[in-house]
């Protein structure tokens, strides 16, 4: 399965709320470090998020700090996100090779 990108915008009162909320997500990776995902996050000037996923055995969504990052999500963006199928075109030290 190809990497994810998940893009949207938050609303401007909702940006430290949501970077709250992946950091939660982020925490819980961390503590049970499983070996099959890779997820990346990053906040754009303009209020974009984009999550980059590598979930084969979809162990994110199984997560209690994703499930309250996804509570509440529709009142802290200003658009639905847009999932996108991802392709790496080049690569030189940001992401870990596969």
């Amino acid at each position: 399965m190809p990497p994810m990108l998940v893009r949207y915008r938050a609303k401007p009162d909702g940006i430290e709320e949501n970077v709250r909320l992946i950091g939660a997500v982020f925490r819980e990776l961390h503590a049970k470090a499983p070996p099959d995902v890779r997820y990346l996050v990053l906040r754009l000037s303009d209020r974009t998020f984009c999550h980059l996923v590598e979930d084969e055995s979809k162990t994110i969504p199984s997560l209690d700090a994703f499930a309250a990052f996804r509570h509440g999500g529709e009142e802290r963006r200003m658009d639905e996100p847009q999932q996108l199928e991802a392709t790496v075109v080049g690569n030189y030290r940001m992401l870990a090779e596969s």
